[in-house]
């Protein structure tokens, strides 16, 4: 047995390095043009990954918040991917200045690390950068002032737990993260969120029918799609080409979706 969990560890391991590989020479062969910026939010300053869109006209600005492993190459590659569609995205590095040496994500040691690290940040923190990331997006000039939320894992919650503070954002699109836990909570929920869930995960999905209810009597709109054969974060997963066929399946059946709300907004 024990034979059999080391296995399972060093597959998932490799698993996500070839995935970060992938996501790596997606970036660095895109033509659009990206850049760092720091947002000031209170007495910090957020690091945020900004990707522009080769268009003509102003364009609708998605917040990408990364999972738990913070910001990413695979995070910066979906964003880029997007921003490929028409779309501005700003991809916010949640674990900026997490501490003395450590300014971003990729000044962690290992992505353990910066697992660690995000589940030492506090709500009100949290709550306070996407605020501040958010007005920043609303505010660019080539965006139309239209801002939309998208989050994975970690991040997916916290895209769900931003409808209910921000008013501002358009929709929220919750992918495979859990959802607030009252019906307090859920009635300060203004905008339409849109949830993406892997079949091959009930920890995310058993709390579905729960969130439906209450969603529900808060006369909420909250459309949801669970993708068959896919598991948790199956749009990393699915970027890779040696993915399984569920994952890839659900990445691109889900991406398809993402771009019908974006262009609905």
């Amino acid at each position: 047995m024990k034979k059999i969990g080391l296995f399972l560890i060093v597959a998932a391991f490799v698993a996500e390095v070839s995935a970060q590989d992938f996501a790596l020479k997606q970036l660095e062969n895109s033509p659009r043009h990206q850049e760092w910026v720091n947002v000031q939010a209170g007495d910090r300053e957020v690091t945020c990954f900004v990707v522009y869109p080769e268009v003509s006209e102003k364009a609708t600005v998605v917040i990408a918040i990364h999972e738990n492993r913070g910001l990413t190459d695979w995070v910066r590659s979906f964003a880029d991917q997007l921003a490929a569609e028409g779309f501005i995205v700003v991809a916010p590095d949640l674990l900026s200045n997490f501490k003395s040496g450590i300014k971003t994500t990729a000044d962690f040691d290992n992505s353990d690390e910066a697992r660690n690290a995000i589940y030492e940040l506090s709500p009100e923190q949290v709550k306070s950068d996407l605020n501040a990331v958010q007005e920043y997006a609303s505010n660019l000039p080539a965006g139309n002032g239209k801002t939309v939320v998208a989050g994975f894992c970690w991040g997916g919650s916290q895209s769900f737990r931003m409808a209910t503070y921000n008013d501002e954002i358009k929709a929220a699109m919750v992918f495979y993260g859990s959802a607030p836990e009252t019906q307090e909570d859920i009635e300060q929920i203004s905008a339409p969120v849109y949830g993406f869930y892997g079949g091959n995960d009930q920890r995310i999905n058993s709390g579905i029918p729960e969130t439906e209810k209450m969603m529900e009597e808060a006369g909420n709109t909250y459309k949801y799609i669970i993708y068959p054969d896919a598991g948790h974060a199956y749009m990393r997963q699915g970027d890779d080409p040696q993915s399984s066929a569920g994952n890839l399946k659900a990445r691109n059946e889900s991406w398809e979706r993402i771009i019908r709300i974006l262009e609905e907004i």
